[in-house]
């Protein structure tokens, strides 16, 4: 995806730089996905939702949403598969898919996921992040996931008391790190412990795709995607978070000019509070007069969205939008506000608030980082009113 301004939007553009022609919009490409989705990377495979997809509903639909491999996806058999929980606990635990179906309480959560590296084309127009796919505004989406509480399982182990964080270790076989790992990670007990954690088999009411981490993954609601863990094979109850390469270096927020390395920096784990502009899209000509603005806002961890702002003349006054569907406390909210446009150029700025009376920062210049993640300044959408 090529960045046109600090915003980052652009051209959608496909693996090795090819553009998407719009003819191609509908149409299914790899993996049953849609084909206008902006392709990064072709194997592992990682695209992201245009924002025509994401504009639709508050629900993403399966086939638009994105993707972020680390590994080729895993060819499993769900009838051979085993989930095997381990570590800290007083009794470990060979599950099977139906006998984790038929045990325990089967569980719905609809459920924002979003990508630590959303919006990083914006960090990257300011200063080259060599090595990191330029994620645009679409590395997120919501959907509801259907399956097991983790608490329920973990409860049938009985975690020991020095057990303080859950590890995750997925099937994708990741070169990245040296020597080659399977992916993997963890989150603290207590969240672990809360019942939006699931171990899910069902996305959007089908069955989970072996794209997005079929037969069983696992879904964190209010954390980065990558602890929502994919082609899940192995769960373990430690005393301290995970120390594989993907919490331990990949995942981490450095400061600027520093290395990454092994504990360098702050681990990822909670999403900051972000929005988007859906429609119009930047540098869309428009109709002078009223014209309605729709976009997204999401905020992670235990916070939710509160208000949405849109201004016109740079942030010196701003109107409030109109929250749409409240999906719960896990997802994100749509939005909506119609504008009066003169014949002109105009920038629309956006700002979400979320139920801590946080706001999004003014600029994207102060978030730089030699990763490229936790974008989460004010989006900025330019239009021309004839």
């Amino acid at each position: 995806m090529t960045g046109s301004g600090p915003s980052g939007r652009g051209t959608e553009t496909g693996a090795a730089g090819r553009t998407l022609e719009p003819g191609h919009a509908g149409r299914v490409s790899r993996f049953g996905k849609r084909a206008d989705l902006v392709v990064h990377e072709e194997d592992p495979f990682n695209a992201e939702t245009a924002a025509v997809a994401l504009a639709e509903g508050p629900l993403t639909p399966t086939d638009a949403f994105y993707v972020r491999g680390h590994g080729s996806v895993p060819d499993l058999d769900s009838a051979a598969w085993r989930l095997h929980v381990h570590g800290l606990v007083e009794r470990e635990l060979d599950l099977s898919l139906s006998t984790l179906r038929e045990a325990f309480r089967e569980r719905t959560v609809s459920a924002t996921l979003q990508c630590a590296g959303n919006r990083r084309a914006g960090l990257v127009a300011i200063r080259d992040i060599p090595d990191e796919a330029p994620w645009g505004p679409g590395a997120t989406g919501t959907a509801t996931w259907t399956g097991v509480a983790l608490a329920d399982v973990l409860e049938l182990a009985r975690p020991r008391r020095e057990a303080a964080h859950v590890g995750f270790e997925g099937a994708d076989l990741c070169s990245q790190p040296k020597p080659p790992e399977r992916f993997g990670g963890s989150i603290p007990l207590d969240k672990a412990c809360r019942p939006e954690v699931l171990l899910a088999w069902a996305m959007n009411d089908e069955p989970l795709p072996p794209v997005h981490g079929a037969p069983l993954r696992v879904v964190v609601p209010g954390y980065i995607g990558a602890r929502s863990v994919k082609w899940l094979e192995r769960i373990e109850l430690r005393s301290s978070p995970w120390e594989g390469y993907f919490q331990d270096v990949a995942y981490r927020l450095l400061p600027e000019d520093e290395t990454p390395g092994p504990g360098v920096g702050l681990p990822l784990g909670l999403i900051a509070l972000n929005s988007d502009v859906l429609s119009p899209a930047d540098g869309e000509v428009v109709a002078a007069g009223p014209i309605e603005v729709r976009g997204y806002a999401f905020a992670g961890g235990e916070r939710h969205v509160a208000r949405v702002d849109v201004s016109l003349d740079g942030g010196a006054s701003w109107s409030q939008a109109e929250l749409l569907e409240d999906l719960g406390r896990w997802a994100w909210r749509h939005w909506r506000i119609t504008v009066d446009l003169a014949p002109g150029e105009h920038e629309v700025v956006v700002r979400a608030w979320d139920s801590s009376a946080a706001t999004q920062p003014e600029d994207e210049a102060a978030m730089w980082n030699p990763k490229g993640y936790v974008n989460n300044a004010r989006p900025r959408v330019r239009v021309r009113a004839t």
